[in-house]
């Protein structure tokens, strides 16, 4: 009788399902086929999220019309702010996400609505209110007024605004348009699988975007920039990373922000952020994070042969753009949501329950003894 192969740990090399959607090959990320880097260098989050959802680059006129429904969808329910003004302001930053945006369902309509116009107008919605949401929840926690969007900004520019409460510079704007594409989508990596497993049930997208955020929690995916930024915020200067570096590493301690279960020739998102980093650096005139950075780089790539990932560098982009760290993971979310959202829509387009086995390794079969006579 012929039986079934065993997974290896984590599922590592395992194809779990086909997907059109984006693909890593060596060290190629693509969405749709086009190479993230030639998407970070012209396109924008708006036109992104369209190819990952539709497939195809959009005309000029699909575009402006999907930028203008995203524009007006971003406002949130006044009840929605009244639930996350009763938040503890020291709660999880990520759990206080996933509880804001599996009540948002409440005051969507269509929230049970499982048609695909119904799906795709929920779409619009999600990735609308999703920065609307990480802004008001953060202001709430430093005690200030959430402020409302403003339909005239694209998504990246509007968010640093809603956070900020003022409207950022051109270059932080772009810089944060640019790491929302790079973050869009990455395969099928934990919390996008977490997301179509959920799916696959056919639950409604408000709760297989919970899913996923739920597993974007976890400091081994989503929390990973969170982590490299104590890092940097440990060692504290240029000084400080030689000592620090060959210690952890005598330690054997894992040093967060390298190496990819994927990639190992380096991972192509990386490198647009240190270039990020690098240039936020000297517009603000503080160039610790990043040379700390880079230098830890160093070290690490000439010791261990080790790449950075897309979370090293991201710490440092997101602290000279304001954030506070532990808003880092939210941020993530503020991107993938679009890829979430386009892995969504094709579970739904051709479902099946993914449902798979695992290999018993427990004792063999036995008899039940009653109580009286153990």
């Amino acid at each position: 009788m012929a039986t079934a192969s065993v997974a290896g740990k984590g599922l590592e090399g395992v194809t779990a399902t086909t997907s059109a959607i984006s693909s890593i090959i060596g060290s190629t990320l693509t969405y749709r086929g086009i190479d993230i880097n030639d998407l970070a260098q012209h396109s924008s989050f708006e036109e992104t999220a369209y190819l990952l959802w539709f497939g195809e680059l959009p005309s000029r006129g699909q575009l402006e019309s999907f930028c203008r429904s995203l524009a007006q969808s971003r406002a949130i329910p006044s009840q929605l702010i009244d639930l996350m003004r009763a938040f503890p302001r020291d709660a999880n930053a990520m759990a206080c996400l996933s509880t804001a945006i599996s009540a948002l369902a409440f005051y969507d309509p269509q929230a049970q609505d499982m048609s695909p116009e119904a799906n795709q107008a929920k779409a619009i919605r999600l990735m609308a209110q999703f920065p609307t949401v990480v802004a008001a929840l953060q202001r709430l926690r430093e005690g200030k007024e959430p402020v409302g969007p403003d339909p005239s900004l694209n998504e990246a520019t509007d968010f640093l605004a809603m956070l900020r409460g003022e409207r950022p510079s051109e270059a932080a704007a772009h810089i944060m348009d640019v790491a929302l594409v790079l973050h869009a989508d990455h395969e099928l990596n934990a919390s996008t699988f977490a997301a179509r497993v959920a799916a696959s049930t056919l639950s409604d997208m408000h709760s297989t975007v919970v899913a996923a955020l739920c597993t974007l929690k976890g400091p081994l995916h989503g929390g990973a920039n969170e982590a490299v930024m104590r890092t940097l915020e440990q060692i504290g200067s240029v000084d400080n990373v030689t000592p620090w570096v060959r210690d952890a590493l005598a330690r054997k301690e894992r040093i967060m922000g390298f190496g990819h279960r994927v990639y190992k020739e380096g991972d192509p998102r990386a490198r647009w952020l240190k270039r990020m980093s690098e240039q936020l650096a000297g517009e603000t005139g503080n160039r610790k994070w990043y040379d700390v950075s880079a230098r830890i780089e160093e070290l690490v790539k000439a010791d261990k042969g080790l790449l950075p990932n897309v979370d090293f560098y991201s710490a440092s982009v997101y602290t000279y753009l304001g954030m506070p760290r532990d808003l880092f993971t939210p941020i993530f979310a503020v991107s993938r949501v679009s890829g979430w959202i386009a892995h969504i829509l094709e579970q739904y387009a051709d479902n099946r329950l993914i449902r798979p086995r695992a290999e018993y390794v427990g004792p063999s079969a036995r008899a039940y003894v009653p109580a009286s006579e153990r």
